[in-house]
């Protein structure tokens, strides 16, 4: 049996709805699949507005255009993250500033954010790694304090709760991701959600190309003009038609992914108890949607055996981030990879288990029988 890091899942209505948009003759964006997505997004976890884009990246790039990043501005952030995080602002001339994280969820410390703070510093921008929530009440609260922004990277924290409010909905802005290997999957997507009902029109203007089409297309204008910067932050009505029917079947794949969960917990427990790994803790205050599982080893030795022995069972583990303050480009900014010692460790270490909606239904006691024996070897 082969099982894959991760891995695609089709739901019932995909085909049909794809052949709808295909055959209705509008295959760009904004046509009646975006709504009907953007309508199901806001009815189910009560988000304020939301803008369909072509990936996560190009949400936090347009999050970043819609709170005016410039030059010289400065940003908090993890190094414990993907690129595109860090590369949504700094497209647009702002300064890196990288924020240890927390052991028990690689998320941002919000605890040492404040310390970073100067009077350059323009936003927050933190990431729910693995779909757990940050500490956002935290950091908005900072954030409320210092007059800054907070765009949330929820790229993988679609239907993750906190607090009992959905992830998303309580930042400024929040970038979601629909790229094939999240939860929620239309090839290649994404969605902004604003916070701030005073910076509605504005994205709208963005998203279309910094033009006011939208006030032709409600009959406001005849013509439409150049109003702003923007760009073609448009998801394809195709896309978007596959995405619906993804998002109709969330609980169902959320309760299969949930199995995931619970058998990798189950088999890390002992080894956890021994201290020879450690396994995320989820927050009292957080519901997860089961996006991913990752441990760290004792050692990047014991990680390194603990893959390369499941990579001969066919079973595809995976290492995590590459620290960002220590890649080439956080280099350039000045940084080493002892300015933020604990991340560069847990980044060494970390181990992320295939992951995928399938797998909560075919192939889990084949993969938890082989990580055992893997266990086993290593720690025997």
């Amino acid at each position: 049996m082969i099982i894959p890091f991760n891995k695609v899942y089709h739901t019932k209505n995909e085909e049909e709805y794809v052949l709808e948009a295909l055959r209705s003759g509008k295959h760009c964006g904004n046509h009646q699949f975006c709504s009907k997505v953007t309508d199901l997004m806001k009815q189910k976890h009560n988000f304020n507005e939301v803008f369909l884009v072509p990936s996560g990246t190009a949400a936090l790039e347009m999050g970043a255009v819609l709170a005016d990043i410039k030059p010289g501005d400065e940003v908090i952030l993890p190094s414990y993250t993907f690129s595109s995080t860090v590369n949504a602002v700094i497209l647009f001339g702002a300064i890196p500033v990288f924020c240890e994280i927390e052991k028990e969820t690689m998320n941002i410390d919000a605890t040492k954010i404040e310390a970073l703070i100067t009077p350059k510093t323009k936003m927050i921008l933190p990431i729910d790694y693995a779909g757990i929530s940050c500490d956002i009440d935290e950091i908005m609260s900072i954030a409320e304090k210092h007059n800054l922004i907070v765009m949330q990277d929820c790229a993988q924290s679609y239907g993750t709760y906190y607090k009992g409010k959905a992830s998303g909905t309580q930042a400024h802005l929040a970038a979601f991701s629909f790229h094939e290997t999240k939860n929620f999957n239309a090839g290649e997507g994404g969605a902004l959600v604003v916070n701030k009902k005073d910076w509605l029109e504005r994205a709208h203007f963005i998203q279309e190309k910094g033009t006011d089409r939208r006030l032709v297309i409600k009959g406001v204008k005849s013509k439409y003009s150049w109003v702003d910067k923007g760009s073609s932050y448009l998801l394809s009505d195709i896309l978007a038609a596959m995405l619906l029917s993804q998002l109709e079947e969330e609980d169902k794949m959320k309760a299969l992914r949930s199995n995931i969960t619970k058998g990798y917990t189950t088999l890390f427990n002992s080894y956890v108890e021994r201290n020879q790994l450690s396994i995320f803790k989820v927050p009292k205050n957080v519901q997860i949607n089961h996006h991913a599982f990752w441990v760290i080893f004792d050692s990047q030795e014991n990680a390194e055996l603990f893959m390369a022995g499941l990579r001969e069972k066919t079973i595809y583990a995976y290492i995590g981030y590459m620290p960002l303050h220590s890649a080439p480009m956080g280099l350039e900014y000045g940084y080493d990879k002892n300015d933020l010692p604990l991340t560069e460790d847990l980044g060494n270490r970390i181990v992320r288990l295939p992951f995928y909606t399938e797998l909560g239904e075919i192939g889990l006691d084949y993969c938890i029988n082989e990580m055992s024996n893997q266990l086993n070897k290593i720690y025997s």
